[in-house]
């Protein structure tokens, strides 16, 4: 077939012939506060499940990416910047059925972002009544379509990589304590560790480089510590931790 016929195949193409799913893009963001794991839901003003939590997320322009979609509805709905965030493709759902409109494939992602990054919400969309931040392990029981699955799923694979990357660390400042580490640790496992077991395990990993500096609190001064690599995707041995006796 020349490049000819090529042409003339793509301008006699009738892509009407086809049914044409929408697709979405949804994004579940998470944040460590008050030492507990966090994430982002949205109340929608208006139906399908007006008055229900959602993601943040809409539907994918013909023109941009997935990703381009993602950053920019996370913006527009909740004020977070795309740059401030650790973004990540999580899975597809498609459910014939998970919306009530139409037949929509959802792409969803997670997002980390630390919490002194994030900026008061300030959002103008239309459709949403408010934006707020709920504990993981203590979800309201109003939540639209199947996003409390997809907040599920992102759980479960955000634990599943603290056991062979670093990319929790995205949720820490770029300075943090070994106590801010197993504060981590615990508030995304959501069970305490034996500190002393944590330590030795943290610290053989080799990811992490002491820096000079120490943080002040009512007790003595603990030392800082900064992730040695450059990327929070970086493998290291799998490791497992032991919990508080």
């Amino acid at each position: 077939m020349t490049l000819a016929d090529e042409m003339e195949f793509l301008r006699k193409y009738d892509a009407s012939q086809f049914e044409r799913p929408s697709v979405t893009a949804d994004i579940v963001v998470f944040t460590i506060m008050d030492n507990d794991l966090k994430t982002l839901l949205i109340k929608r003003g208006q139906p399908p499940f007006a008055g229900y939590w959602a993601l943040p997320g809409g539907f994918v322009k013909m023109d941009e990416t997935i990703e381009r979609a993602a950053g920019r509805e996370l913006e527009e709905e909740t004020g977070v910047e795309p740059s401030e965030v650790y973004l990540e493709q999580l899975y597809t759902f498609g459910d014939p059925k998970r919306d009530p409109r139409t037949r929509v494939i959802t792409v969803a992602y997670f997002a980390l972002v630390v919490s002194s990054k994030i900026q008061p919400f300030v959002t103008g969309r239309e459709g949403i009544k408010e934006v707020r931040w709920f504990s993981v392990h203590n979800l309201p029981d109003n939540i639209a379509f199947d996003h409390r699955k997809i907040i599920d799923y992102s759980l479960r694979r955000l634990k599943n990589k603290l056991e062979y990357t670093a990319v929790g660390l995205e949720l820490l400042p770029s300075a943090f304590t070994l106590t801010d580490l197993q504060n981590l640790y615990e508030a995304i496992l959501n069970e305490k560790l034996d500190k002393r077991n944590f330590r030795k395990k943290v610290l053989s990993m080799g990811i992490l480089q002491p820096t000079r500096r120490y943080k002040k609190g009512v007790h003595r001064p603990a030392l800082l510590y900064m992730f040695k690599r450059a990327k929070s995707t970086s493998t290291f041995k799998s490791v497992k931790f032991e919990r508080e006796p």
